[in-house]
């Protein structure tokens, strides 16, 4: 006697062959660790990348079906993007945009305001402007932080975009099923930015880290890549927020 027709289907190993995934934030860390990924398992990709030579290195070693380089907060220049793409595609991964710290005494409200609403917006335009373009049970799927949860000093900004990215990416996925719609939220990844934001404290963030975390490890982009390719993968999953910190959560400060 067979199952009810919505039963769950054994979950295997998602097989990215034949997939295509545009990664937007694709030319560094964790955007081009998860296209790496998604190539090793016999996907193809799309990159966008805003620097222009780092998107050129990156197209040389993973060989994509395109690039196009933008930034991606211009939410004209992204819905060109996508009303250029050839086809429909399987999944949309975002990690463009970085984070904002800085205290109120050192603050201009408006630049704080245009990096707020240039995040919003591009997570907004990623959704209206993907419209028909992504296979149904595809996903679109962005990456935020974990690290505004708590209160601090400088952390204003942060903490505002780590508070409303859940609740759009919650939106988005009513609105826009079949596709799905999820968000990655990372705690300190040992990334090409983490290594500019801190300059001469990298070492000694990495060295805390492993001595503090539950994982005794420093969280990495192939760590994130993983997550991410699971996500993709898993068709159950869509409106949620998936933390991936090592715990750093659970560790005082």
């Amino acid at each position: 006697m067979s199952g009810p027709p919505d039963a769950p289907k054994p979950h295997r190993p998602y097989d990215l062959t034949g997939r295509t995934v545009v990664v937007i934030g694709g030319s560094a860390g964790i955007g081009l660790e998860t296209a790496r990924r998604v190539r090793a398992d016999g996907g193809q990709v799309i990159l966008v990348g805003r620097d222009p030579e780092r998107l050129r290195q990156a197209a040389r070693a993973l060989e994509p079906l395109d690039t196009a380089a933008f930034d991606a907060g211009d939410t004209e220049r992204l819905k060109r993007f996508f009303d250029g793409l050839p086809g429909p595609v399987d999944h949309v991964m975002v990690t463009a945009g970085g984070p904002f710290y800085m205290p109120l005494a050192d603050m201009d409200p408006a630049v704080a305001g245009r990096h707020m609403g240039e995040r919003l917006a591009m997570t907004l335009g990623v959704g209206v402007h993907s419209r028909g373009k992504v296979r149904a049970g595809g996903t679109l799927l962005f990456v935020g932080g974990t690290g505004g949860r708590r209160p601090g000093i400088g952390m204003s900004v942060a903490s505002t975009l780590t508070a409303a990215l859940p609740a759009l990416v919650a939106n988005l996925a009513l609105e826009l099923a079949p596709v799905r719609v999820n968000l990655i939220a990372a705690g300190f990844v040992d990334t090409p930015l983490s290594a500019t934001l801190l300059d001469d404290r990298l070492e000694a963030r990495r060295a805390e880290l492993r001595a503090t975390l539950p994982i005794r490890r420093v969280v990495g982009p192939a760590d994130v890549a993983a997550l991410a390719v699971h996500i993709m993968g898993n068709d159950a999953l869509t409106g949620g927020t998936y933390d991936i910190d090592g715990g750093q959560q659970l560790v005082a400060r």
